[in-house]
């Protein structure tokens, strides 16, 4: 089997095992999502749309390159309920992140839905964190081909150790799996936690905390 052909195949098999979905198994075949309603009732997911006004287009998205011309060098392009209306109740979704050479996809954590990562492109250096107390770091070199898992909740990285491009296919078990980076919650959070928060929670002062939020006052999502 070509390269390629091998990567596809692993990509569809590592992303098959979303099926198995931390979301709530569906009542029907699909449920097409939409977001213009005149009914102001409150749902955990999404409106569905009328199955006869169902089209090819609600089950497509196209995972194009993203753009790493940023501070981290990395580019998140995610292929969730919201670019994907089909997915909808059907638990799962997955998403393109494109590394520039030594570009970071930094500690973070999706509170909805565990990882499953494919390396399509490049070295990728990746880890996780078990909880309190252990706190213990779990890390790999993954090269072009291999496969890694981030549990559910758990904080986690991506960072590009090699001097060309990488790219990666991550797949969740989520229709809508969220994320929170750390660092940009923390300190860039609005409004602002406050100082003595901070200062007293990190056991710096207040200089620090104040060059933090400069930095982390950006959007790289």
């Amino acid at each position: 089997m070509k390269t390629g052909g091998y990567l596809i195949l692993t990509a569809f098999l590592a992303l098959a095992s979303c099926t198995l979905a931390f979301d709530p198994s569906p009542l029907q075949d699909f449920c097409v999502a939409i977001n213009d309603t005149k009914m102001g009732v409150f749902v955990n997911g999404k409106f569905c749309k009328d199955p006869k006004l169902v089209s090819a287009n609600d089950f497509f998205f196209s995972l194009k390159q993203g753009n790493t011309s940023n501070p981290l060098g990395f580019k998140v392009t995610p292929a969730s309920v919201n670019e994907i209306l089909g997915l909808n109740t059907l638990g799962m979704s997955l998403a393109r992140i494109d590394f520039a050479p030594k570009g970071l996809n930094p500690p973070h954590t999706h509170p909805r839905g565990t990882e499953i990562l494919v390396v399509l492109e490049g070295t990728l250096y990746v880890g996780f964190v078990t909880s309190n107390p252990e706190n213990r770091l779990i890390t790999k070199v993954l090269n072009k081909g291999d496969v890694f898992v981030f549990p559910i909740g758990l904080i986690h990285f991506q960072f590009n150790v090699g001097y060309a491009n990488a790219v990666a296919i991550s797949g969740l078990s989520s229709q809508n799996p969220g994320v929170i980076t750390i660092a940009n919650s923390v300190f860039g959070s609005n409004p602002r936690i406050s100082k003595e928060v901070l200062t007293k929670a990190f056991q710096v002062d207040n200089r620090i905390v104040d060059n933090l939020e400069k930095q982390f006052r950006w959007n790289n999502n």
